[in-house]
């Protein structure tokens, strides 16, 4: 007798359980009761297929059907004539939640919602451990979030963990003890490993440790997503390195944040894009995120500066900055600091050099506003330090690290295995007086709709979504979520293809968007009439395959 396993996952059942549930209540004659109907709309189902009129119906906090409704009694009934209806916008890199201790109240998180961004993914870039990944999602639980959120297990998080303060080659035995940590933060939900190759402590990790943490996360069905080791001056390099760890391991691989940055690689990008296709083309598994600007990090200039007795990830001030550069027996060392880091430690200018620095935002110089500073020391034959010095006594002057040419952006954005994603941190006080904020945490989602799809026509508005919903949601294993189809969760967003734009700005990095009409966070509506309703239905989202 031949026994027949049947494996169905329980989103699969949810699914089907919904689609019964409709069957019978039609067979009785009864009206199926929704906590709200989206009525009228242009359905996006999230697959990239082409748009359909179709009503969204939502009870319990799930999708119940996408179907032109009949015989349903809703509490609420929100029309979408004229508007698209779109699964949430899912952001696979974000650093949005590390704001969360320094916000009083419920982190709300307008900036994402107002792009239509419903799930975000924490501890990119090799960031947190899972004891402190524990300790985000507990405060992000206790005081309310506008958005899900989930999260990578960070190599340099349990690196710092295991090997605090340690600037070598890892043993045999730490190596174990990481991997140990990584399989934790596995079973508490993580979607996968990430890691950040160019930072402390990340940057002393050899290849094979790297490779043993990601093979950790295999059983598991996780995901490996890398700020790869260093994509100003070996972006090439850097970038097969990632690839064939995801080869070697035969897992899922995400070149994070893909871009070509800087003099050294303008024009560079086609390289990557063959190594990516030629490993797609033998049945790897390799995609990227982008976001959809020209400029890379952005920091105040004083932020650049490494003091000898510190370290490059130690932040600084613009008073003891100053200080240091004004005294003629320090300054010597301050620049060695500032160009080679502390004991070959991590520093900006060591990691991606002066060409890759533009002038983003001068206040009160606006003429310096696009100069790459390796070419204006050049006019001004002055060496780039010193006139790195001489924009730190001035005001408010930021820069981006990493200088990106239009078009690589448009070669690297029309690729189907680009997932759209922010890298955004969030734009609040604290980060606007630090110079850290960048535009593409207010505006990359809502970029790529209305410049990039609408207005150049280089893909279709259901590619667009495609980038932003199903295409992440199926790589880092969200299996309810991404889709608009019934048992689903139910994030959905409605948004209007004609003005759907983005705002923010170098100058203005945190203005909210524009287009975006309602966002519904698990059932309930988080975003209506330009600004948030308070409601915090955000979740921790663990990956479920």
């Amino acid at each position: 007798m031949k026994i027949i396993n049947f494996n169905v996952s329980k989103t699969c059942l949810k699914a089907a359980c919904a689609v019964a549930a409709l069957a019978l209540a039609a067979c009785a004659g009864q009206p199926e009761r929704l906590d709200l109907l989206v009525r009228g709309g242009l359905v996006y189902d999230g697959t990239g297929s082409p748009p359909r009129a179709a009503d969204v119906g939502i009870a319990g906090g799930q999708i119940r059907f996408v179907k032109k409704a009949s015989r349903v009694v809703a509490a609420r009934t929100i029309d979408a004539s004229g508007l698209a209806v779109a699964p949430g916008f899912i952001d696979a890199h974000s650093h949005a939640p590390e704001a969360v201790e320094r916000i009083e109240g419920p982190f709300i998180d307008a900036q994402d919602l107002s792009q239509g961004v419903t799930t975000i993914m924490a501890s990119p870039d090799g960031g947190l451990s899972p004891r402190v990944m524990r300790q985000l999602s507990g405060m992000l639980a206790t005081k309310g979030m506008g958005v899900n959120h989930g999260c990578y297990v960070g190599h340099n998080g349990i690196r710092e963990e295991v090997m605090p303060e340690q600037r070598r080659a890892a043993t045999p035995e730490e190596i174990e003890r990481m991997a140990a940590l990584v399989r934790e933060g596995m079973e508490m939900g993580c979607v996968g490993l990430s890691t950040g190759l160019m930072y402390d402590p990340g940057m002393f990790a050899t290849e094979a440790e790297v490779q043993t943490l990601a093979a950790a996360v295999k059983p598991y069905g996780g995901t490996y997503d890398s700020h790869t080791r260093d994509p100003g001056f070996h972006m090439v390099e850097s970038e097969r390195e990632a690839i064939e760890l995801g080869k070697a391991v035969g897992i899922p691989a995400k070149l994070a944040h893909l871009k070509a940055t800087g003099l050294t690689n303008k024009g560079r990008i086609g390289e990557v894009i063959t190594m990516v296709e030629a490993a797609r083309a033998q049945g790897f598994d390799i995609v990227a995120d982008q976001y959809p600007f020209d400029g890379a990090t952005v920091r105040a200039v004083y932020d650049l500066f490494v003091l000898p007795d510190g370290r490059g990830d130690r932040k600084v001030t613009e008073a003891e900055v100053r200080a240091a550069l004004a005294d003629p027996a320090r300054r010597a060392a301050v620049r060695e600091a500032t160009e080679h880091g502390v004991d070959k430690g991590f520093s900006w200018i060591k990691a991606v050099g002066y060409g890759s620095m533009r002038i983003v935002d001068a206040p009160e110089n606006p003429d310096l506003v696009g100069e790459n500073l390796e070419l204006l020391a050049k006019k001004r034959g002055v060496a780039p330090f010193d006139l790195l010095a001489d924009l730190a006594a001035r005001n408010a002057v930021r820069v981006t690290l990493g200088t990106i040419d239009e078009a690589d952006i448009l070669e690297l954005i029309v690729k189907p295995w680009v997932m759209v994603a922010s890298d955004g941190a969030y734009v609040d006080a604290q980060s606007l007086a630090r110079g850290y904020a960048h535009p593409r945490a207010s505006g990359s989602f809502t970029r790529v709709l209305g410049h990039y799809s609408r207005d150049l026509k280089l893909f279709p508005l259901e590619e667009a979504i495609r980038k932003m919903t199903g295409f992440p949601a199926a790589h880092l294993g969200l299996a309810d979520r991404g889709r608009l189809m019934p048992g689903l969760a139910a994030d959905v967003v409605l948004f209007d293809p004609a003005t759907v734009a983005a705002r923010a700005t170098y100058a203005d990095p945190g203005a909210l968007s524009t287009g975006i009409v309602t966002v519904i966070v698990n059932g309930k509506v988080a975003f209506e009439n330009g600004k948030p309703t308070g409601v915090t239905a955000g979740q921790f989202v663990p990956r479920k395959r």
